[in-house]
């Protein structure tokens, strides 16, 4: 696995992994982030879902899987009392340029896997950011809208704990921000050992399930 760093700021941290060996380190108001590769624009994600249903984890995976693919990233979490149970947040900015602000402030995409996690950070969201949700969130019309049974598929079909490992490769199919081999490489560099066939599956589920939704609906062009 790559080396990382983890920084904290006003109650909050970051985590990036990368190679120190290629990586240009660049700090923030006391964050790190390893900029790699290339010098394209700067696309934001915001991953929110239920505290324990490892939504940082996805978050890191992302940010990594950016990392392979030669770009710039850099994942932010909050910490606090809804660390369980409650609404959380992952956020990750990648960017084949430099990175001169470490957090999202106009999300691309959001994701969302719980109500509560929709409400917290998806409902005041403009109509031009594409939502990505679990099938049983209910989401006015006249945003753009990307649905999957991912909370249902993970309990029913593997285990719930991948729920999240599902989510991202829905994610990560949706979006191609970030190419899937890199998004698979990243996630089995930091799952436990013995869970990789489980994840793996979990993973492809997911890019299932945006291969089926531009079947049906086509492409959502992201402003």
């Amino acid at each position: 696995m790559s080396e990382g760093i983890e920084k904290k700021f006003d109650g909050e941290a970051a985590f990036v992994e990368g190679e120190s060996t290629e990586g240009i380190e660049k700090k923030f108001d006391g964050i790190a982030a390893f900029a790699k590769g290339k010098s394209t624009e700067r696309i934001e994600f915001r991953l929110s879902g239920s505290g324990g249903q490892g939504i940082i984890t996805a978050g890191i995976v992302l940010a990594s899987a950016a990392l392979h693919d030669g770009k710039n990233a850099i994942q932010s979490q909050s910490y606090g009392p809804e660390a369980r149970g409650g609404a959380s947040k992952a956020e990750v900015v990648i960017s084949d340029q430099s990175i001169d602000y470490p957090k999202a402030t106009a999300p691309n995409y959001i994701l969302c896997l719980t109500k509560e996690a929709y409400r917290a950070y998806g409902a005041n969201c403009g109509d031009d950011i594409t939502v990505m949700v679990d099938s049983s969130i209910e989401i006015p019309e006249g945003k753009k809208v990307l649905k999957a049974p991912i909370i249902e598929t993970a309990a029913k079909e593997f285990r719930p704990m991948v729920a999240n490992t599902i989510a991202l490769g829905f994610v990560v199919g949706c979006t191609e921000v970030v190419s899937r081999q890199s998004a698979k490489k990243a996630l089995l560099e930091r799952i436990p050992k013995g869970t990789e066939e489980l994840n793996e599956k979990a993973l492809d589920k997911g890019f299932e399930f945006a291969d089926a939704f531009f079947e049906r609906n086509g492409r959502v062009e992201q402003s």
